[in-house]
């Protein structure tokens, strides 16, 4: 992905959490690897996965990132 596209994800995102890019897209979360962007989760709102290409151990990574920064999300009516 070119640096300038990384860029603007990461300037857009609400939260970046140990290298992982939150954005509130809508209903859902969208969660991207910036140090290997082929790499994706959706959450809910709840913080429930809904799909992901990230294997086992990274999925239980960004979701512990979820449970304990979910709290600092910018909310948009803020």
């Amino acid at each position: 992905m070119p640096e300038s596209k990384l860029r603007e994800i990461a300037e857009h995102s609400e939260m970046i959490v140990g290298g992982y890019a939150f954005t509130r897209t809508d209903d859902v979360i969208r969660v991207l690897n910036l140090n290997n962007t082929s790499k994706a989760m959706v959450l809910s709102a709840d913080g429930i996965m809904l799909e992901t290409n990230m294997d086992p151990i990274e999925q239980m990574l960004v979701l512990k990132h979820w449970e304990r920064n979910s709290c600092f999300m910018e909310d948009s009516d803020a």
